[in-house]
């Protein structure tokens, strides 16, 4: 298996017995909010979109995982033993290895995974700080810029198929505000719009 980011052949040889691998095809959804979380997801291959719900139904993007990276809110709910708060969904064709919730505390008792999972919360913890701060002290146009490059960099493409709600979805705002926002951004040159299709310039 491939970005497996580990090298101690003891920890290898419990993921080879106790992990499966998992293919998703793209625009699938991996964990959905509510869910009881049986498995931490590692990505080998493709990304995974990271979003979380609220308790009024809207959702809000968080970030990407990319091979070699975990959850680390499905670290947090499966070690709360609390139902999931967040939505996975593969930009592309993806493959994981699926961690049984019951090994991830048990296996700190190896030096590389205890590194690695708080690495992982360390990355994640920066990443979240960033969307905050984004909502808290930024305009909304440099929240749409941050999220459509993000995406951009997911798809290993400047041009994003998506459509205007599904960007005000994820950044829990209104579909009409977001449209004006991109035509401006259209008039600036910062992007080029497309039918269902944003392209950053």
């Amino acid at each position: 298996m491939n970005n497996i980011p580990f090298t101690d052949p003891r920890l290898l040889d419990d993921i080879k017995n106790f992990a499966r691998t998992k293919k998703i095809k793209a625009n699938t959804t991996l964990i959905s909010p509510g869910d009881a979380v049986v498995f931490v997801p590692i990505v080998l291959q493709g990304v995974l979109r990271i979003v979380r719900q609220g308790d009024n139904g809207k959702e809000m993007f968080l970030y990407h995982l990319y091979p070699g990276q975990t959850c680390a809110m499905a670290i947090n709910c499966c070690q709360t033993r609390k139902q999931s708060m967040i939505r996975a969904i593969a930009e592309d064709e993806t493959e994981i290895l699926q961690i049984p919730v019951n090994l991830v505390d048990e296996w700190f008792r190896y030096p590389e995974w205890k590194t690695y999972i708080n690495n992982m919360y360390s990355s994640r913890f920066a990443e979240l700080m960033e969307a905050i701060d984004l909502i808290a002290f930024n305009n909304m146009d440099m929240q749409v810029l941050h999220y459509l490059t993000e995406r951009a960099k997911a798809n290993n493409s400047k041009t994003i198929s998506i459509t205007h709600q599904q960007i005000a979805d994820e950044l829990h705002t209104h579909r009409e505000a977001i449209s004006r926002l991109l035509r401006t951004m259209e008039n600036k040159n910062i992007v080029r719009l497309g039918r269902n299709t944003i392209e950053i310039l």
